[in-house]
Parts: C-alpha cells; sequence; structure tokens
C-alpha cells in the first residue's frame, strides 16, 4: 500500500509539472514553426520569426531597456544587500531583527499591492513617473532576494577566518577585501543573478512605474498581445525563455567554480 501511495504520488507530481511546462514547450516548438499561424501541424522547421524580431526596433529598443534596468537593478541591489548583511550578520545593529523584517517585507507583499502603493505614495509626494523611479521600484522588490541569498552564506563563514587575518596585521577593509568577499562571491553572483533575472522578467511592477514611451521586454510583449497573436511573440517568449534559465544556470555553475577553487 505504502508503495502504491508513493507512485500515485510521483505519477501525480509528473502530470503537474507536465500541465506546468507545456505550454511553454508549445511555444517554444510554435516560434520555429514556418507558417505565419500558430496551429498544428506545423508547416515547416525555420528561423523566419527570430529574423523578424532582429529587425524589430520596438523589440530592440525594449531589450536595451530590460537590459540596462536589469543590469542597474542587479549593482544597486547586491551592493546595498552586501551591505546591509555584513551590518545585520557581522555587527550588533540596534533593532536588527525589526530592520531585517523591514527589508524582507517586499517579498511578502503581494507585487501589485507594492506597486500601488509607491505609486499613490510618490504622487503625493508629486514626483512623476520615470525610468529612476523604475528602477528604484525593482531594486525595493529585488533587495529581500539579495539579502537572504547572502545572509545565508555570510552565517556560515567562519568569524575566526576574519580575526585571525586581522590579527596578522590586516585592516578591516583588506580582510573583508581579501578573505571575505571572496568567500561569500558565491553568494553575491547568486544574489545578483537572482536580481537581474526577477528585472528583466518583472511586469506587474513595471506597468505601473514606467514612463510613457519606455517599453522593456515584458511589456513589449503585453502590448503586442493586444493586437494579434503574432508569431514574432513565440521567438520573443523562447529568447526570454532561454535567458531567464540559462542566466541562472550559467551562474550556477561559475559560483560553483568560484567555490570550489576558493576551498569553500
Amino acid at each position: 500500500m505504502g508503495g502504491m501511495g508513493w507512485h500515485l504520488i510521483r505519477g501525480w507530481a509528473i502530470l503537474v509539472y507536465i500541465f506546468m511546462f507545456l505550454p511553454v514547450g508549445v511555444v517554444v516548438l510554435l516560434s520555429f514553426n514556418a507558417s505565419q499561424f500558430g496551429s498544428f501541424p506545423m508547416t515547416g522547421f525555420s528561423f523566419r520569426w527570430f529574423v523578424e524580431l532582429a529587425n524589430n526596433d520596438a523589440i530592440l529598443r525594449a531589450f536595451r531597456t530590460s537590459i540596462i534596468l536589469g543590469l542597474l537593478t542587479a549593482l544597486i541591489s547586491t551592493t546595498l544587500g552586501v551591505l546591509a548583511s555584513l551590518a545585520l550578520v557581522r555587527y550588533r545593529v540596534p533593532g536588527a531583527n525589526a530592520i531585517s523584517t523591514l527589508l524582507i517585507a517586499p517579498i511578502l507583499v503581494p507585487e501589485v499591492v507594492l506597486a500601488v502603493a509607491l505609486l499613490l505614495f510618490l504622487n503625493v509626494l508629486g514626483i512623476n513617473k520615470s525610468f529612476a523611479l523604475l528602477l528604484f521600484g525593482h531594486v525595493i522588490f529585488t533587495l529581500p532576494f539579495v539579502i537572504l541569498v547572502v545572509q545565508a552564506r555570510l552565517v556560515a563563514i567562519r568569524r575566526d577566518v576574519e580575526e585571525a587575518a586581522m590579527s596578522l596585521g590586516a585592516s578591516p577593509m583588506e580582510t573583508f577585501f581579501q578573505i571575505t568577499l571572496p568567500l561569500m562571491l558565491p553568494a553575491v553572483l547568486a544574489g545578483g543573478l537572482f536580481a537581474f533575472t526577477i528585472s528583466f522578467d518583472d511586469i506587474t511592477g513595471t506597468l505601473f512605474w514606467k514612463p510613457g514611451g519606455v517599453e522593456t521586454v515584458p511589456t513589449q510583449i503585453f502590448a503586442m498581445l493586444r493586437n494579434s497573436i503574432s508569431p514574432e511573440i513565440n521567438a520573443l517568449g523562447t529568447v526570454m525563455i532561454a535567458m531567464t534559465v540559462g542566466l541562472p544556470l550559467l551562474g550556477a555553475a561559475v559560483a560553483r567554480k568560484i567555490s570550489r577553487n576558493s576551498g569553500a
């Protein structure tokens, strides 16, 4: 009976995964369809829609905006996340638990609520929508992920390693750059990749915060779907899937290699 139960659970889990990822597989498959109509059976295999995608100025602008926004978000969130983690883990900060809860709170709040609240708050202050506001919103939403990843790694780094370096004459700054940072580098890279990927994929907050005339890849897809379902959308979805899946896998491989080389 127990063995049968596990088989049922395993079968149910497989069905759930198929239900979740089958639509993604269909999008990827249809992006190579030679026909203009996304239907089965496919009329042939073609890279036509990827070529048209590369020649679409609106999509290229959206890609540039998403990449710049993602890189800036990752840079700011990672920097602030590392500093906050160091302060909360390595030093005695009054109200550390309350501060940590406050920094992680954006994860607990639905993104649409956070987006509306930030927009209304800035409207009260008389601040108009801008790229800076969009960047600020993405940093607020991605910072908790960086803090959680970096804190988990920092807690595992033994304090006496840093104390040994300082006892041998290294300054706190030298200890950080030569001892602490190399040991926590895999977590820092992972946090940065988390921030970039979340920023690149975000649509809910971006729709509220972006100024007129600025489109990211997700909002560009949303705008294209309003008019018609073009095969270019399938090709664009395939590119986004490749980026959002490939980047974390690449980051995990790099982090594993760095961790192995550092002996951590």
